[in-house]
């Protein structure tokens, strides 16, 4: 396998919050660790508040990490570039946000859009160049002729176009890596499978490696190598996206994929959801899903459980699958 282009490792972030004279924290993140290489698209699912797109924030360097490592070519930048964040950083790693019209300037055409990134990174000579280069990204992500639609503004532009300005305007910096949150949430249903196919596409040629945050179970099969689902902060299970999503270990998994619509459902079993989310300000003890789960057992309430790797590309942290077969267990 090649080499990951981008590791975080045990990164955290809490929030301070609290009125005067007490001060508590929102723990949004808790010890996320994972890889992606040239080629690969992870992708996150969970409900909202689990700690995904702060994860994608993070690795982003929008918000400063409570603790933890992102390694970037083997190079930990939180130790390299503690404060300021380099353009060789921003050239590197770029972000797709999940609302394209709000990410875009309403008052700016979209060749001014292209032409920024290209200008502050020096990736041109000279203007003949510069106008060449935008036309070859609208092109790329398939909005033309690309002439015209330089010469657009955001409104003018349906959602799936301004996502795909969106993802030519990260494309300009040649990045290695993309952090695409909730991307097609915003679009129409008919014109989700383009902008997925596109990423797909761009993965393929370019090698590019994805971390693609979504609400949504079957996209993230569609498009993902691996999957990794998250439940209040803490990312509780990964694997290949057709094993996970086919053979789901932990019962927050199971309660997921038991909600998504299967014209087999007689062939799965249903799972009721009870109780609710723990508080992320002052977290209980144990496992945090152990208040909703049909499963649990006492240690659930009081011992976070570890990480037990069911086979070589297959992992849960779950105390139902401690001390079994030949799984191994990790802290």
């Amino acid at each position: 396998m090649s080499a990951p282009v981008l590791a975080v490792r045990h990164l955290t972030k809490y929030f301070p919050c609290g009125t005067l004279g007490k001060s508590q924290q929102v723990h949004a993140l808790e010890d996320a660790s994972f890889e992606l290489r040239p080629g690969q698209i992870i992708a996150l699912v969970g409900e909202s508040g689990s700690g995904k797109s702060t994860t994608a924030r993070l690795i982003a360097r929008l918000l400063p990490p409570t603790k933890g490592e992102i390694i970037l070519h083997d190079q930990d930048v939180l130790k390299t570039e503690p404060r300021a964040v380099s353009l060789s950083y921003r050239s590197q790693v770029q972000m797709i946000f999940q609302d394209p019209f709000g990410s875009l300037n309403g008052v700016k055409t979209i060749g001014y859009h292209l032409e920024r990134p290209l200008l502050l990174h020096r990736r041109i000579k000279d203007r003949r160049e510069l106008q060449e280069k935008v036309h070859d990204l609208l092109a790329i992500v398939g909005l033309t002729p690309p002439a015209e639609m330089a010469r657009k503004y955001p409104y003018q532009l349906s959602g799936g176009q301004r996502q795909r300005v969106a993802l030519a305007r990260a494309l300009a910096v040649d990045p290695k890596v993309i952090l695409a949150d909730e991307p097609i949430s915003m679009l129409d249903v008919s014109i989700r499978m383009g902008v997925l196919n596109l990423l797909a596409q761009l993965k393929e040629e370019r090698g590019l490696a994805y971390l693609y945050i979504t609400h949504d179970i079957a996209s993230a099969r569609y498009l993902a190598d691996q999957t990794i689902v998250m439940y209040a902060g803490y990312m509780v299970e990964g694997a290949a996206s057709d094993e996970l999503m086919q053979e789901p270990a932990h019962p927050y998994t199971q309660l997921l994929l038991s909600a998504v619509p299967n014209p087999h459902a007689h062939e799965r079993r249903t799972i009721e959801a009870r109780g609710e989310v723990p508080s992320l300000v002052d977290p209980p003890p144990g496992c945090p899903f152990a208040a909703r789960c049909p499963q649990v057992k006492s240690i659930c309430h009081e011992v976070m459980p570890g990480i037990t790797h069911l086979n070589d590309h297959h992992w849960t942290r779950c105390h139902l699958y401690e001390g079994e077969g030949n799984w191994q267990r990790s802290t």
